[in-house]
């Protein structure tokens, strides 16, 4: 693929994709999505419906980069596989914010959010919404297929993923203030055996959770980073040159991300029976 002058050449690949690779990999994620079914039916999580439907994407992204392998020119499987890699995340995210305000009200603690409870969802995920459109949007202006579209799509997709950094980095910082004012809170320290309440069938705690998620934050901001540098290398990159890298910093972290958060299921314990959410309160259930 060249543009109008004939001096740049485009190419889809810079390598053959590995087929073994992309089996492993999609082979991984179809079993991580069935696990994280399987516990959303079971504890009603349907919080985590986003965080499934990214394990899905993935997925089938890998399904696609094996069509790719046979024909590296074909623009379709190449579309596919980059749009459902770079869109999953999100979706991650998604969950993981809905996941941290959930975690508040349980526990009580609205008071000690550094952003109101009632906003911080729904900030977070409007953000998270801009990132997921214009990943999109870049890779579907991709799809059409010219030098110049390649090009606008990969700037697009890079401003998708900087919004996602943005806002990925600010909720890290909201979680970590909120974890250490009820670590600090004088009331916590009175109410340890209710603050240490667990889940009945897994013996989780809101902390065990609290540190799952900032693993998941973690491998999903490397990821980002990784995909904001691969991009703004350009097409013919040190990175677009090395399919590995792919494999290291995007597939690896985010099937990790899917096994921390599927051992450390926020479900098994923020869905309990409302029965016991007075056992997890911090706080006396009598005011002043």
């Amino acid at each position: 693929m060249s543009d109008t002058n004939g001096g740049v050449d485009y190419a889809l690949y810079r390598y053959t994709p590995s087929i073994p690779a992309a089996v492993i990999f999609a082979v991984i994620f179809g079993l991580l999505a069935a696990i994280h079914l399987l516990q959303l039916i079971k504890h009603r999580s349907y919080f985590f419906v986003p965080f499934l439907i990214g394990l899905l994407l993935e997925c089938a992204g890998y399904i696609a980069r094996i069509f790719s392998h046979f024909d590296t020119k074909a623009l379709g499987p190449y579309i596919v596989q980059t749009m459902l890699i770079l869109v999953a995340p999100p979706l991650f995210a998604a969950s993981i914010y809905m996941t941290l305000g959930r975690i508040i009200v349980k526990l009580g603690t609205e008071d000690m959010s550094l952003v109101p409870v009632r906003f911080l969802t729904k900030i977070f995920v409007v953000g998270d919404v801009i990132s997921f459109l214009l990943q999109c949007g870049g890779g579907g202006y991709m799809a059409a297929g010219t030098l110049s579209a390649m090009d606008t799509g990969a700037n697009i997709v890079i401003g998708g993923l900087v919004i996602q950094l943005l806002f990925f980095g600010f909720f890290v910082v909201v979680a970590a203030i909120f974890h250490w004012r009820v670590k600090k809170r004088s009331e916590y320290r009175q109410l340890s055996p209710a603050a240490d309440s667990r889940s009945p069938k897994t013996k989780m705690t809101w902390e065990s959770i609290m540190w799952a998620l900032y693993i998941a934050c973690l491998l999903i901001l490397v990821r980002s980073i990784f995909r904001v540098v691969e991009f703004v290398e350009g097409n013919d990159g040190f990175i677009m040159r090395r399919e590995y890298l792919l494999y290291i910093f995007d597939a690896c972290l985010m099937a990790l991300t899917g096994v921390v958060l599927g051992l450390c299921h926020p479900g098994s314990l923020l869905t309990q029976d409302r029965k016991r959410d007075s056992e997890m309160s911090l706080y006396p259930s009598t005011h002043g």
